[in-house]
């Protein structure tokens, strides 16, 4: 069994500690610290302080960072300060492929309406501090967004992270509510909808669960990280039934110089058409292939066949509408 998580508090003072003694040039008192600190200022006692700055070191030791130790005066080898070096903390130089900022600034925006939206923005500013140039002229009227209003995510996406076993009301397709008792694995977005991928206790065997068919609350069942997650968690669960995807052979598409990285990765054949375009051939995923020519806008032209142009003419023309453009 694993830890616990820290709570939101402890997290937030153990990087206020890091920050603070690794952003000062000399070392910091003990005393210094207890006036910085929101959580040490309001310990009950000198003795509640001194235990909770003693976990703290143990925990930051355990991450990985030392937190030294230093006299502050030769003279009075009784008062220490205690300081981080740099490269504690520092992380080596990175940098991203131009397929690979795409699809970082893509799931920025594409968050931009659920709950962590303020930690993808704060990631993003974090890149761009470093160094790192984040290309977000990606075509607004088609780009993929995230829709999170099934009101069961916040309390499923919570159990997934902490490993929580959970039980819910499940409304079947039929009509009729049972209860269910599960081991969350993974959340997927297929078709629109959210899916948990989970054991199911009961039945004793991997199912996929559609969040907007959840009734009533999600409670919680059991302690936190009582179980391990298989590595193909989220494989082989059936979330589509008959209408999944399922692989038509082949299909051509053209996509601008620069763009279509992960359609040019998975390409069968690439020849240049102009100066401005490249022709793929591709294998057709019905479901997949669609979404990811749409998605690029007009970055992207479908060429055959004539269901797959089809089918991205009406995505694209749905997506205009939905942006108040026209058919």
């Amino acid at each position: 069994m694993s830890p616990a998580s820290p709570s939101a508090e402890k997290t937030e003072r153990l990087l206020n500690l890091i920050l603070a003694l690794k952003s000062a040039r000399r070392p910091v008192s003990k005393q210094r610290l207890r006036q910085s600190i929101d959580d040490y200022r309001n310990a009950s006692s000198v003795e509640a302080f001194d235990r909770m700055f003693e976990r703290d070191k143990d925990d930051l030791r355990e991450l990985g960072i030392q937190v030294r130790a230093t006299v502050l005066d030769p003279f009075f080898d009784d008062e220490v300060g205690y300081r981080i070096d740099s490269s504690e903390t520092t992380l080596p130089a990175i940098s991203f492929e131009a397929d690979e900022l795409v699809a970082l600034a893509l799931a920025a925006r594409a968050w931009s309406g659920a709950s962590i939206s303020g930690s993808a923005a704060a990631a993003l500013r974090k890149l761009r501090l470093g160094g790192v140039e984040v290309d977000e002229a990606i075509p607004a009227g088609v780009e993929p967004r995230i829709r999170t209003k099934e009101p069961a995510f916040d309390a499923v996406h919570a159990a997934v992270l902490a490993r929580q076993p959970i039980t819910f009301e499940y409304r079947r397709s039929d009509g009729t509510v049972s209860t269910r008792h599960v081991q969350p694995w993974v959340l997927k977005s297929w078709r629109g909808r959210w899916y948990l991928a989970a054991h199911d206790v009961d039945r004793g065997e991997r199912r996929a669960f559609r969040l907007s068919r959840f009734v009533g609350p999600v409670r919680k069942k059991g302690k936190a990280g009582t179980y391990e997650v298989p590595p193909d968690a989220g494989v082989d669960v059936d979330l589509g039934g008959p209408e999944s995807e399922e692989e038509r052979g082949t299909a051509v598409v053209r996509v601008r110089r620069g763009t279509g990285h992960s359609l040019r990765r998975q390409a069968l054949r690439e020849s240049r058409v102009g100066e401005d375009w490249i022709e793929l051939e591709v294998p057709w995923v019905r479901g997949r292939t669609e979404r990811d020519v749409a998605a690029l806008g007009a970055g992207a032209v479908a060429v055959s066949p004539d269901e797959l142009v089809e089918t991205v003419r009406t995505a694209l023309a749905g997506a205009a509408q939905a942006h108040g453009g026209r058919k």
